[in-house]
């Protein structure tokens, strides 16, 4: 990566240095505005494809950590779903969480008016 750049920047800086011999023309900007433009299309699909393989990786590791988890296997390969089926599986789990820290939320509550009506023990 480093030795990619270092090329690009000498690239831009003998382009520089070549302008007066070509007379700053046309010719000599459209050099390098070609180039720049073919270089950015290129690295968009380069870029595309890195994060596509990131996040298909990424993917892999959350699946192997369900499936030797207590997680849930039936999330195993969800993206592969259409966009309302994942949409359905986020609302269940969204209702699951909410349903869940509600009880966490009673119990607490629970609790501490347990406590309040224990009666208190004094040291002797």
């Amino acid at each position: 990566m480093p030795l990619t750049f270092a090329g690009c920047c000498l690239i831009i800086v003998v382009w520089a240095v070549s302008g007066p011999f070509f007379g700053f023309s046309d010719t000599w900007q459209l050099v390098i505005n070609t180039g720049t433009t073919v270089i950015t299309f290129l690295m968009v699909f380069l870029i595309q494809n890195t994060q596509n393989r990131d996040g298909a990786a990424i993917q892999a590791k959350l699946d192997e950590l369900i499936r030797v988890s207590e997680g849930h296997n039936r999330f195993i390969g969800i993206e592969h779903l259409t966009e309302t089926e994942v949409e359905e599986i986020r609302d269940r789990c969204e209702r699951a969480a909410r349903r869940h820290d509600e009880k966490i939320a009673t119990m607490a509550a629970k609790k501490a008016v347990g406590q309040k009506r224990a009666p208190k023990k004094h040291a002797a």
